[in-house]
């Protein structure tokens, strides 16, 4: 019998089970209040009807991936997952996984 091969670590080994505060990684939990849009988001027009479904499917999985973000002034400003943020949104989720980057305006567009 051959052994399976591949990762087979899944995505505990890339997001620690207990995402509230993580100061090695940046991951933390945070309101989804403190999350402003990326002023500079290249992508000006989104699709409702893609959005609906990503928010459906966060419903009921949550959301699997953190949002990266940059942190100013007590607020975080989105750096990637710009859709992910507005679905979370109409799933009614209050808090957020986020992985926070230091990022240079330059970096941000």
């Amino acid at each position: 019998m051959s052994k399976k091969r591949g990762l087979g670590r899944g995505l505990g080994a890339l997001i620690p089970g207990d995402a509230g505060d993580d100061a090695q990684t940046g991951l933390r939990q945070v309101p989804i209040a403190s999350i402003q849009p990326n002023p500079h988001q290249p992508r000006s027009v989104m699709d409702e009807e893609k959005l609906a479904e990503l928010a459906a499917s966060i419903g009921e999985h949550g959301l699997i991936q953190p949002l990266i973000v940059t942190e100013n002034e007590g607020r975080y400003i989105l750096i990637a997952g710009e859709r992910r943020w507005r679905a979370a949104q109409l799933a009614g989720l209050r808090e957020l996984p986020v992985v926070v980057k230091e990022a240079t305006p330059q970096a941000m567009l």
